[in-house]
């Protein structure tokens, strides 16, 4: 773990994580969504600003945003689990599915290339923008969320691609839930456990892939940062409520069609990078 750096460096550094943060926030308020979805690409330009190697830059970028999800995630599944919003039958189902693809792919983060991670990114992403901007109310697979093994499969890719993602798993439990017939507040509500279940792990396992990285920029515990942790996300929370109050002033389908093109946006940038 490296935690030397020049008074410079760490100005530098804190700077653009305070403006990753108020960015973040900004966008997880217009856009509903917490997580790493935002989270990560802006970290990642962070990062990228600050001169850190690329072999590790990606990897920073989703270790991180899996450790500032932490908390955001716990409050808000206990806050759903008040109200009763939680499918706690399907959550349980997921405790230890969704768990093993989160240890399968911290192993995997541990020798992919951070190249491959955008490409990960990219392609998913991509494929939700698509998703959002195309989405019909008739699409469906079908009435109801089949049993296992089918929804142990489709709980450990949850978990496998949301932690190679560095997301807390709700734009993909979300979508999982809703082409099965599921009311959007129960998969918002369900998803925040989902992210639990992947947080927590995923930060345990990119602290654990990226230990002794000596590319690591300064206060980092593996792939993860803790100045982003410690800038992020009392400058996310301070700033998201301006984008909350964009989002009133929005409509629902608007609002589908601005996340579906930030993330077309995002999936180019890194798509791009690959070349």
């Amino acid at each position: 773990m490296e935690i030397t750096a020049t008074s410079s460096e760490l100005i530098e550094l804190g700077i653009a994580l305070l403006l990753a943060g108020c960015l973040s926030g900004l966008l997880a308020g217009i856009f509903g969504i917490g997580g790493g979805a935002v989270i990560v690409p802006v970290m990642y330009q962070a990062l990228l600003f600050l001169g850190v190697d690329d072999s590790v830059r990606m990897h920073i970028a989703v270790g991180t945003s899996l450790a500032i999800i932490v908390p955001t995630s716990l409050r808000s599944f206990f806050a759903h689990k008040r109200r009763g919003a939680v499918d706690m039958a399907l959550f349980r189902s997921l405790m230890v599915p969704v768990p093993i693809g989160v240890i399968v792919a911290s192993i995997v983060a541990a020798s992919i290339s951070g190249a491959a991670l955008r490409g990960i990114f990219a392609a998913i992403a991509l494929a939700v923008a698509l998703k959002l901007i195309l989405h019909r109310p008739s699409w469906q697979l079908g009435t109801d969320i089949p049993g296992n093994p089918s929804r142990a499969i489709i709980g450990g890719l949850i978990g496998f691609f949301s932690t190679l993602m560095g997301i807390g798993g709700g734009i993909i439990n979300n979508t999982y839930m809703t082409l099965y017939g599921r009311p959007i507040h129960q998969a918002v509500a369900t998803s925040a456990g989902v992210g639990v279940l992947i947080s927590i792990p995923g930060m345990l396992g990119y602290i654990w892939a990226g230990w002794g990285n000596p590319l690591l920029p300064p206060f980092s515990v593996g792939f993860v940062n803790l100045v982003g942790v410690l800038i992020v996300i009392p400058a996310s929370v301070l700033i998201a409520p301006l984008g909350v109050r964009i989002a009133h002033a929005l409509t629902r389908r608007q609002l589908e069609l601005g996340f579906g093109v930030f993330l077309l946006v995002v999936s180019a940038r890194f798509a791009l990078s690959l070349f």
